[in-house]
């Protein structure tokens, strides 16, 4: 799960593993594998970012 800021400034927390695409077309625009679709304030590159170190911390737990 991963925090993105709407264009309301309100936070909300999304599962990584549910995104399908992210756009840039400007606002950035998440869309998951549900159909539904959300605006982020934060930047294509920094979503990439977020899911990165997301599935990191995930992965490296021990078993």
């Amino acid at each position: 799960m991963i925090y993105i800021t709407k264009l309301n400034d309100q936070k909300v927390l999304i599962n990584a593993d549910l995104i399908e695409y992210v756009e840039s077309t400007p606002d950035t625009v998440i869309t998951m594998t549900t159909g539904r679709k959300v605006v982020a304030k934060e930047s294509l590159e920094n979503i990439i970012e977020l899911t990165i170190a997301y599935k990191r911390k995930i992965f490296s737990l021990p078993l």
